[in-house]
């Protein structure tokens, strides 16, 4: 047996072979359960959006990166969606955002940031430099 083995659980045959992996794991190992975290197509999504919105948009009076424009729309999006958010003085006395990941975040999880930055750029001007596919369920995956 490998050190890891991943198992989608989307039909009966992954099941039984996830079951039986946990039946011969040897102990002290550990078997996690958990849905699946953002798609490849979600994630290439969203830092196109975070791009977008850096080359078209201002936050407090200056031009930001793709990466600060990460940073600020998911802990909007925590306080939009009642997941709060933490803001604390750092070990150099600034100010430090704990914040949730985007790489660990679910699929479902995912979509409704993808929508959150879709809204606020509809009701912002931004204009997409891809067209958004009407039904993007391919990229929402099955949520």
């Amino acid at each position: 047996m490998s050190d890891r083995q991943i198992y989608r659980l989307v039909h009966s045959t992954a099941r039984q072979l996830a079951s039986k992996a946990v039946i011969n794991a040897p102990d002290g190992y550990v078997c996690e359960i958990k849905p699946r975290t953002r798609s490849l197509d979600q994630n290439a999504m969203l830092h196109a959006l975070f791009a977008d919105v850096a080359r078209q948009a201002k936050f407090h009076g200056k031009k930001r990166t793709p990466e600060q424009w990460k940073v600020i729309f998911i802990s909007a999006h925590a306080i939009a969606t009642n997941e709060g958010g933490e803001i604390l003085a750092g070990l150099e006395g600034e100010f430090v955002n704990i914040r949730e990941s985007s790489a660990c975040m679910t699929v479902r999880r995912m979509n409704s940031l993808i929508e959150y930055m879709l809204a606020w750029g509809a009701a912002n001007g931004i204009r997409w430099s891809e067209p958004l596919p009407v039904d993007y369920e391919y990229i929402r995956g099955a949520a």
